[in-house]
């Protein structure tokens, strides 16, 4: 196991690695004219998604990022610790990933792979991933 000196640098490291996509990613989404407020939504969600990858061990950059990562998220960290975790929300999270991963795949940053899987996981897997936080919402 590890120190959490050792942690602490990793994820360090790794949040140094995904600045530059983020904003890169933002970038794009001003290029095609989007509202800011959408953009701010779109980079804020992923932000947050790279927070979760990094929460547990293995520590994950955002272009190591695959479906199940986003599954996990959707499924059970989401809905459990995030207190905005709501249909609305998880939607948003839906619209993000699809258009992150696309600009991922086109920009050659991940496998075009890696973008058919992730979005099959989103289209398949989305009643689930919506019934996911609305159990959570029974608990409250």
């Amino acid at each position: 196991m590890s120190s959490p000196n050792d942690y602490d640098a990793q994820v360090d490291v790794i949040k140094e690695q995904n600045a530059p996509i983020l904003a890169s990613f933002q970038k794009s989404l001003e290029q095609a004219g989007l509202a800011k407020k959408t953009i701010k939504n779109h980079v804020e969600n992923i932000d947050f998604f790279a927070e979760y990858l990094v929460y547990y061990e293995p520590l994950t950059r955002l272009d190591e990022a695959d479906e199940g990562d986003i599954s996990s998220f959707l499924m059970d960290w989401f809905p459990r610790k995030a207190m905005w975790a709501s249909v609305s929300s998880t939607k948003s999270y839906l619209a993000s990933f699809k258009k992150f991963f696309q600009w991922m795949g086109e920009t050659k940053r991940i496998s075009p792979e890696v973008v058919d899987d992730v979005l099959t996981t989103l289209k398949e897997e989305r009643e689930d991933f919506l019934e996911a936080v609305e159990d959570d919402d029974d608990l409250w």
